[in-house]
């Protein structure tokens, strides 16, 4: 049992995320455990444009503000956030965040923590924390198994026709995805490429690499990670908020909706807080769920510019009318946990973003799994794998079929497959244990807390790249 006696008092820990709100949540919630021990006081540290949405969530938990560069017009301070940032400004905020290294470095010296927790863009940050003798770990808010890939991918490409072949050969990227990955790996902002920064993020982690996820559905790809980086990989559990309490007038109303339907009866839609569908994406997905002849809570993200027009504006002429006895369309935002927990949500289409993913297996509901980008094709082969899911394969151009989808709508909420009875079991193993992960980290962090000092590691040199040679790609059907 760990005490506080133990440990001869409470450790400060700052806590780092990148500035995205798909990182910002995990660090909250995994904030929000440590801090229940009892044995830890923690900050938060990101911009006030982040900040202003996570003070509700607070559970004795510390805020502090980093200002990022203001001599750059075209950044003003509520654009400090990838929530609603054009795609074309994020290389101007990794350049902008880069250049907030030394104010950051001032919040260290002024906090003196015991420990760092940062996030994989920012490799400056663990070095900021080494020059004042302070230790510090990288939090990875994917998937160990994507994790494991991308390092494959690092580790072997520089030899070509000599490339190691990827040990997990469930784990693949299809034709369409290649180049998109490739993109990713060779991508830069500031002169500096994201695979440099995420080796060096990694390589400058004090002994362990933080990891959300349980042993139970990825602990083989956790271990192939650890060897690869030489670190010990600890996973922190899913770390799945719990359904809010209060509840405002949308809320009630879609779950008001959803009590009229039979059990296990319908499927939620929903793509993440930050991804806008393509114009050719939402026809087929609008038509695959009409023909799906299934019930559906559909929730709709559009640009900031085009959130003036009404819904059925963005959608097939006559959809609405057509679907309203099945089908309730939401803009903007719904209740996820309180949906997914509900005794007649029968299935989640999903971009397979690693968040929903740990939500819809914590509450048991099969995914039919749609990635667009990043790390979702990854996550997708990763469920489809462990049997609670059933992806929705495009074309060989990766053209969404609206009669693909619904094919696998009808065959999730049937339960073919015994995909419905999988996913309920995986929902018990990780409540009964995926949930206690958090025990070990806390262990390991307090080790560290409590440990010697280490010096800042040299940075990681540039490689080539090869993408075929580590990976094969499956042939479309």
């Amino acid at each position: 049992m760990l005490t506080m006696n133990s440990y001869r008092g409470k450790k400060s820990v700052l806590m780092f995320p990148w500035l995205g709100h798909g990182h910002i949540s995990p660090f909250l919630e995994l904030a929000k455990k440590l801090s229940n021990t009892n044995l830890f006081n923690i900050y938060l540290c990101s911009t006030p444009a982040n900040l202003v949405s996570v003070e509700k969530n607070l559970n004795n938990i510390t805020l502090i503000e980093l200002h990022l560069d203001p001599t750059l017009p075209e950044l003003p301070p509520h654009l400090h956030t990838t929530n609603g940032l054009p795609l074309h400004l994020m290389p101007l905020l990794k350049q902008a965040f880069d250049n907030s290294s030394h104010q950051f470095s001032r919040i260290l010296q002024t906090l003196k923590p015991h420990l760092l927790i940062y996030d994989m863009i920012q490799s400056w940050a663990p070095v900021s924390a080494a020059a004042l003798g302070i230790p510090s770990v990288v939090f990875i808010t994917t998937s160990a198994t994507m994790a494991a890939t991308m390092f494959h991918l690092y580790t072997y490409y520089s030899e070509p026709g000599k490339a190691t072949p990827f040990p997990f050969p469930k784990i693949f990227f299809r034709t369409y995805e290649q180049k998109h990955m490739t993109e990713i790996l060779e991508s830069s902002a500031n002169n500096v490429k994201d695979k440099d920064r995420v080796m060096g993020c990694v390589g400058n982690s004090s002994r362990i690499v933080l990891v959300k996820s349980f042993k139970e559905i990825e602990g083989d790809h956790a271990d192939y990670l650890s060897r690869l980086t030489g670190k010990k990989v600890v996973p922190v559990g899913p770390l799945v908020a719990d359904p809010p309490c209060h509840a405002d007038l949308k809320q009630d109303s879609v779950m008001q909706w959803l009590d009229t339907k039979d059990t296990a009866s319908t499927v939620f839609v929903s793509f993440g807080s930050e991804y806008f569908l393509s114009s050719a994406d939402l026809k087929e997905i609008a038509y695959g769920l009409e023909s799906s002849n299934v019930n559906f809570i559909w929730v709709l993200r559009f640009p900031k510019s085009e959130e003036e027009k009404q819904l059925s504006e963005h959608l097939p002429a006559g959809f609405v009318e057509r679907v309203k006895d099945r089908g309730l369309l939401v803009q903007g935002w719904a209740p996820q946990t309180k949906i997914l927990r509900h005794k007649n949500t029968g299935g989640f289409v999903s971009h397979c973003g690693w968040s929903s993913v740990m939500e819809a297996i914590k509450f048991g509901v099969p995914i039919i799994a749609m990635p667009m980008h990043l790390d979702q094709p990854v996550n997708c082969r990763l469920v489809v794998k462990v049997g609670v899911a059933l992806e929705v394969v495009r074309d060989g151009n990766g053209l969404l079929l609206r009669d693909r989808m619904a094919s696998v709508v009808q065959s999730v909420v049937a339960g073919k497959g015994g995909i419905r009875e999988k996913a309920k079991e995986m929902s018990v193993v990780l409540r009964e244990e995926g949930e206690e992960e958090i025990d070990g980290a806390v262990e390991e962090l307090l080790k560290l807390c409590r440990g010697s000092r280490r010096k800042a590691l040299p940075k990681t040199k540039s490689e080539s790249f090869a993408f075929d040679m580590c990976f094969g790609v499956e042939a479309q059907v």
